[in-house]
């Protein structure tokens, strides 16, 4: 202890040094938090209501949130939408990626932005065969190996702090989404773009097999209204052609009976498979979440600078630091020279 206030006082015996130095921190604080570039914050809110998780398995999840218990899975949604699925896949990888080559603007991607905003594209120089800057088209199926290195390595700075969701009550459906970036504009597009990228996910796996049956009944239901329409018509004509028959011939008035039991049969066939169909339909309809917007990014989006206070603060502690460490460490190299 006796040796901390030594080391202290010591420090301290160098005042004038010590203040230029303190002053000299300060200085550079100032002037980083001056030039500091500033990010935007777009925040959105949203909520996702299936009814597979209502009820009173729904009631029982809520009760059990209250004493810190998680059951969401029991009753309730089931795979993508249960429990924290929900937040691992708005920060996939392939829905970030998949914003990133959304439109911009009428000339370039999220992803191009991204990376001239972070001048990533002038780092990225080295890379570029023909030395041109890297551009990131909406349609990736002919992306180069350095294209999708490039988008990969994009994703990985957007998560490391630049977005981010969360569940703001565990007893509750809501989530907050976080995109904070060095463009207003940017920073808003990939929030609510996310947003539609993962929503349509979400509702495309909920719904997949229940729209596969309804688009196979559905062209079942086309296919034997064309056929029953077809036999209406041969049907008309042969009971017109009857007419002008002589009464003796038998075959007319069998082929007429056979169209119209071919008739009948495919008249069953098609109430059933339309019933069928609203059926499915209307599974859907109960099967299909709903992901409501809360609320949503407005402009001017929060703007975040580093404050004066701070950096002024930290470069007079980390200036001060550094001056200490130095005095100390060249008085015990002069201390063991002696």
């Amino acid at each position: 202890m006796d040796d901390r206030k030594a080391d202290i006082a010591y420090v301290f015996s160098f005042k004038k040094a010590l203040a230029l130095v303190l002053i000299t921190g300060a200085i550079i604080g100032a002037v980083t938090a001056w030039q500091w570039t500033p990010s935007y914050t777009a925040r959105l809110t949203f909520v996702i209501d299936d009814s597979k998780s209502g009820g009173a398995s729904g009631g029982l999840s809520a009760l059990a949130g209250q004493f810190g218990f998680n059951l969401d899975g029991i009753g309730g949604a089931s795979g993508v939408l249960a429990g924290d699925n929900v937040e691992e896949l708005i920060k996939s990888h392939k829905l970030i990626k998949a914003t990133l080559l959304t439109p911009y603007d009428n000339t370039q991607t999220l992803a191009d932005k991204y990376a001239a905003v972070n001048k990533l594209d002038k780092k990225w120089l080295k890379y570029s065969p023909d030395g041109k800057v890297t551009r990131f088209p909406a349609d990736a199926s002919h992306n180069t190996r350095l294209q999708d290195s490039l988008l990969h390595e994009m994703t990985i700075l957007i998560l490391s702090g630049e977005f981010g969701i969360t569940k703001t009550d565990k007893k509750l459906g809501f989530f907050e989404v976080d995109a904070t970036m060095k463009d207003e504009k940017l920073a808003m597009l990939f929030c609510n773009r996310m947003i539609k990228q993962s929503t349509d996910f979400f509702i495309s796996t909920k719904t997949k097999r229940l729209r596969n049956n309804v688009e196979r009944l559905q062209h079942r239901a086309d296919s034997i209204g064309a056929i029953l329409n077809h036999k209406t018509y041969d049907l008309s004509s042969a009971n017109q052609s009857l007419l002008d028959v002589n009464p003796a011939y038998t075959r007319a008035n069998a082929n007429v009976d056979i169209k119209e039991r071919d008739k009948i049969v495919l008249t069953t066939i098609f109430s059933e498979t339309v019933k069928s169909l609203e059926s499915s339909k209307t599974m859907l309809a109960q099967e299909t979440p709903t992901v409501q917007i809360v609320d949503e990014p407005e402009l001017p989006l929060k703007k975040n600078r580093l404050k004066y206070s701070i950096a002024i603060l930290a470069g007079l502690i980390i200036s001060g630091i550094l001056f200490s460490f130095y005095i100390l460490l060249t008085r015990k190299k002069r201390d063991q020279n002696l």
